[in-house]
């Protein structure tokens, strides 16, 4: 007999070994269908997971940020696999979930153009209709392997079970020439999808993919002041960021290495103006006065 204990606190009992997909179910079939991992006593692991022992098990959805981290790694998955349907000699380098969506990294004969992405986006749409699964195969090292159509690939998990959750998303840029990125942003719904496309009024830019964490967690700091604000992470010249952003967003908040060391930002305007470092929270509670960001 099993017992698992639910985050509620309450108690369910199974006569043998059972996914946390089978707890999922057993609770309801609309748990079920959102299932995109479990917490495990604590611990992240993918739907198909087996549980042979008394546990403390929460079904991750994603509607909180541990699915939504789970959605954007997987897409990136489905991403690769696009690419590689597309142009069968693009070798496969390395992925990952990365603030607001993801990234693959790949080297091809013959660059990629940003002409390309609508015919990408496409494919990835039709592979999330046709709902492949993602399996996790045995390996013994840090990185897992997993099993997306028929090939494998390196990644840190959990994934989610099938792509048919992955559903909210958009490829935006490609980096490189023959080594080369494309990033996308990934979401639970088409609504958020929708939300995250109006232009922001402050884009925080980090130097480079040292800073992304610290970058996200600035951004996400906006946010909670009601600031509409978005992270450009890619792995570009800042100055070719800054350039950008300037055309359009009325603030950039940049963080490099001494930013990050002393938990401080550096803000300027569209106009140019330096408004110099400062403090996280100060920057946080400046810019989301009313009427700054409408001046």
């Amino acid at each position: 007999m099993i017992q698992i204990t639910l985050p509620d606190g309450s108690l369910r009992e199974y006569d043998q070994p059972l996914s946390v997909h089978e707890v999922a179910a057993s609770i309801g079939p609309d748990l079920a269908s959102a299932a995109v991992a479990g917490r495990v006593n604590g611990v992240l692991v993918d739907c198909e997971y087996i549980i042979e022992a008394d546990a403390r098990v929460n079904i991750v959805t994603p509607r909180e940020p541990d699915g939504l981290e789970i959605l954007r790694r997987s897409c990136a998955l489905m991403l690769a696999m696009a690419v590689k349907q597309l142009h069968p000699h693009a070798q496969m380098r390395a992925g990952k979930e990365l603030g607001d969506g993801f990234f693959y990294e790949f080297t091809v004969e013959r660059p990629l153009t940003p002409a390309d992405l609508p015919l990408i986006e496409a494919r990835m749409q039709s592979l999330a209709a046709t709902n492949h699964s993602i399996r996790r195969r045995p390996h013994r090292e840090e990185m897992s392997l997993y099993r997306l159509g028929d090939t494998e690939y390196q990644s840190h998990g959990p994934h989610v079970p099938t792509t048919k959750v992955l559903q909210a998303f958009a490829l935006d840029h490609i980096s490189g020439t023959l080594q080369q990125r494309i990033y996308g942003t990934c979401w639970s719904s088409h609504q958020e999808l929708q939300q995250w496309s109006v232009p922001p009024h402050v884009v925080v830019v980090s130097m480079d993919d040292r800073q992304a964490t610290y970058a996200q967690a600035v951004t996400d700091s906006l946010r909670q002041r009601g600031v509409l604000a978005k992270a450009d992470l890619r792995n570009e010249k800042v100055r070719y960021k800054i350039r950008q952003h300037s055309q359009t967003v009325p603030y950039l908040v940049v963080v490099g290495e001494k930013e990050q060391a002393g938990g401080f930002v550096s803000v300027r305007s569209r106009t140019g103006e330096d408004f110099g470092r400062m403090a996280v929270e100060a920057a946080c509670e400046w810019l989301s006065q009313p009427g700054i960001l409408g001046g």
